[in-house]
């Protein structure tokens, strides 16, 4: 083999593992570990005193629905607390939640952005969890006692709930992908937790105990992923209860999906290296393992190797062995698909996987976009969300 050769097969090899490969190996190790140790029952009594942050910015349009869902969890009202945070709101958000006396409201005009909001409402919280959750998302009605029941073991720093996008037949590329791809990121977040612990936790629904969360930079743009991480440095699990979920609807179109992922992207490379230091191979050997096959990879490595892989697919045609040429076939298959997803965008397609690989592509441009805007600075923790269609649930 040559070097050409050698690096086709060693990319090729690094993005099945990402994508693929790691699912497979998390499985069998899930396996062997039900085989060696069975996992402790979790009590379903335990009530403790929680409470339920909710950071809003100008969400003044959907805050009836929030409320109505709030008030439908099924917690004892004695040992809940309710708290909407709507710092730099201009459209009459803090007022409209006034009205509501078993709310609390937190406001100040400054908008200094989601984590500083989330940095200021814990000087509020008196209680040993407490649970963050979007304004534009809806939680089952038996979130609450499924995300916090997981505590009553010491060991559990913070509790993960699942991001459930809705879907139905009149979905477009973006909803249509974000759907696949979280349920399929939602199975590797189970197998991760039942293993040893979850790499990071999603902000639509997650939980922590009070007594560790440690304020951070209000320039941080994955503040529940770093918050999180920080804790399970500290050798506190991460656990995902997938019983536990918020339920949003997938960005308005591509062009808003895009928006989002880039700046996510861009929290990915922060996130990696105010990580660097503080997970270790040594401190936490399978954590990091899981860190790195889970996170890093696909974030980071992933979209030069697909490029890489591209290219020395072409120069491996000529060869002339038939191998490399299916290799290419396949390629110019998947990203033609992709072509078609783009044209298809905004069209109500019946077989959804047609999105897949045009998500797929949009999703890894991301991450390169996101470095150029990372590197140079551009991306601040304020961020303008994403246009998504509005939830109602009754």
């Amino acid at each position: 083999m040559n070097w050409i050769e050698i690096s086709f097969w060693t990319c090729l090899g690094i993005i099945f593992y990402a994508f693929v490969g790691y699912g497979i190996v998390l499985y069998v190790l899930v396996i062997i570990k039900r085989i060696v140790k069975k996992n402790k029952g979790i009590s379903k009594s335990f009530e403790p005193g929680i409470t339920l942050v909710i950071p809003c910015f100008n969400e003044a349009d959907i805050l009836a629905d929030k409320i109505a869902n709030s008030k439908q969890l099924d917690y004892p009202a004695d040992k809940l607390t309710i708290v909407f945070i709507t710092d730099g709101s201009t459209d009459g958000s803090q007022n409209y939640l006034q009205a509501w006396p078993q709310i609390q409201v937190l406001h100040e005009n400054r908008r200094g952005g989601k984590t500083a909001a989330e940095n200021r409402a814990m000087k509020y919280v008196h209680t040993p969890f407490v649970i963050f959750s979007d304004a534009n998302t809806m939680l089952n009605s038996a979130a609450l006692k499924n995300i916090v029941r997981h505590f009553e073991d010491d060991i559990v720093g913070c509790v993960s709930g699942e991001k459930r996008i809705i879907n139905n037949a009149a979905d477009n590329a973006s909803a249509a992908g974000e759907g696949i791809y979280w349920k399929y990121e939602s199975l590797l977040k189970r197998l991760d937790s039942e293993l040893n612990s979850t790499c990071g936790a999603a902000g639509e629904l997650v939980a922590f105990r009070t007594s560790l969360y440690r304020d951070l930079p209000e320039d941080t743009l994955l503040d529940d992923f770093m918050q999180s991480m920080q804790m399970a440095t500290s050798g506190y699990k991460i656990v995902y209860e997938s019983e536990a979920y918020a339920v949003e609807t997938a960005s308005e179109n591509v062009t808003e999906e895009l928006k989002r992922k880039v700046r996510i992207c861009a929290g990915g490379w922060q996130s990696i290296h105010r990580l660097y230091g503080q997970l270790t191979i040594r401190k936490t050997p399978l954590l990091y393992f899981q860190y790195l096959s889970h996170w890093v990879l696909r974030w980071t490595f992933i979209p030069f190797l697909l490029i890489a892989f591209f290219v020395l697919n072409v120069s491996m045609i000529k060869t002339g062995s038939q191998v490399y040429a299916i290799m290419m076939l396949v390629q110019v298959i998947f990203y033609s698909a992709a072509i078609v997803g783009f044209i298809l965008e905004n069209r109500r397609v019946k077989f959804k996987a047609v999105f897949v690989p045009y998500y797929f592509c949009i999703m890894n441009y991301a991450v390169l976009a996101d470095l150029q805007r990372y590197l140079s600075g551009q991306q601040k923790g304020i961020w303008d969300k994403a246009q998504r269609k509005v939830i109602t649930h009754n």
